[in-house]
């Protein structure tokens, strides 16, 4: 009879072979996790960006004005469709003082690194440098011009219980009533303020005016009379229009808009080449990379040509800028050109330093 294996050695074999089993099953459930994990990841891009290549980090758009008026409005409108083209979020930061010259002065000392940029408007690059010493910082000097998103015209505005219909009324209510008539603005130095002096400085008015933070700013106080009008962007005022809240009397531009047609330009309402208009763009420190400078100016022009957004913005009133304007060379000259006009308007007004 032959004999059979010794017991100790089976229960070796046993062991050997559950434990090889358990190895294997081991293994298994792994891959099928790491299968399972990899299943359910999302695909963030079909062509994922190079290491070290920008943006790979949000972008910081640093608004110069207070919440709800014509910037702010813009940069809201215009963050979501580059942070589309660029693949990064573009967060919007309100950031109000000096008419915007709190913000441009910090953010034209950040590195230049393209993360983070200014909403550049007429208060900051245009006016401030004009109308005030020792700025602190030289928008020629100390900002790369990105692209132009938007111009968006200046309108008379006053509240419905004021006694006037036209600004022939408006400019013979001010004068019987010396010294009590104030009208609001976004701020000290702002392009509206700038319009409201050239407005007192063509008509004889003698409007006072009346600082805040931004159009939003103003508005409430607008709307329930405490103001007794505004010279603000038409952004602003075109809502509160419509609403029977205030009336607009006139609109600075050279032709009626097509978002109101009914809405008389200055030059018909009896103020002869009264034009005037708020810009909208982007900026960034001097001494961007060129490949940095390419990636944001592309992204402001898929803002600019994005339908979407124009049909947003042209229903606030604002004219878009052409393709153009939303490059940093046609900024630029765009710059060039306000800053000329800016200088002989607060000339014109008395308000020009130096």
């Amino acid at each position: 009879m032959r004999r059979g294996l010794p017991a100790s050695f089976l229960r070796r074999k046993l062991a050997a072979t559950i434990g090889k089993r358990t190895e294997n099953m081991t293994l298994t459930a792994t891959r099928r996790a790491m299968l399972t994990g990899l299943a359910a990841t999302p695909i963030l891009s079909s062509a994922p960006r190079a290491q070290g290549a920008f943006p790979d980090k949000p972008i910081r758009l640093i608004v110069p004005f207070a919440p709800g008026g014509n910037s702010d409005l813009t940069a809201r409108a215009c963050a979501p469709a580059m942070s589309a083209k660029l693949g990064q979020p573009v967060v919007v930061e309100n950031r109000a003082g000096a008419g915007g010259s709190v913000a441009a002065q910090q953010v034209a000392r950040m590195r230049a690194d393209g993360y983070t940029i200014l909403l550049g408007s007429n208060g900051p690059l245009t006016i401030n440098p004009t109308v005030q010493a020792n700025l602190g910082y030289d928008p020629m000097r100390d900002f790369m011009p990105i692209g132009l998103f938007v111009r968006t015209p200046m309108v008379i505005a006053v509240h419905r219980s004021l006694p006037v219909q036209t600004v022939a009324e408006l400019v013979a209510h001010s004068k019987a009533n010396p010294g009590r008539l104030g009208f609001g603005s976004s701020g000290i130095a702002s392009a509206a303020h700038l319009s409201l002096e050239m407005f007192n400085a063509a008509t004889g008015a003698g409007i006072t005016h009346i600082p805040y933070g931004s159009g939003g700013a103003l508005a409430p106080d607008l709307v329930s009379g405490t103001l007794s009008g505004a010279i603000t962007e038409i952004s602003t005022a075109l809502p509160l229009h419509k609403e029977g809240a205030v009336r607009i009397l006139a609109v600075a531009a050279a032709n009626r808009l097509p978002q109101a047609p009914e809405l008389p330009t200055a030059n018909e309402a009896g103020a002869a080449g009264y034009e005037a208009a708020a810009f909208v763009g982007i900026v960034a420190p001097t001494g961007l990379p060129d490949p940095v400078a390419k990636a944001l100016g592309e992204a402001v022009a898929a803002a600019v040509a994005d339908p979407a957004v124009r049909t947003r913005l042209e229903g606030m009133g604002s004219l878009m800028a052409s393709a153009t304007e939303a490059t940093p060379p046609g900024f630029a000259a765009f710059l060039q050109r306000e800053t000329a006009w800016t200088r002989a308007a607060a000339e014109r007004a008395g308000l020009r330093q130096g």
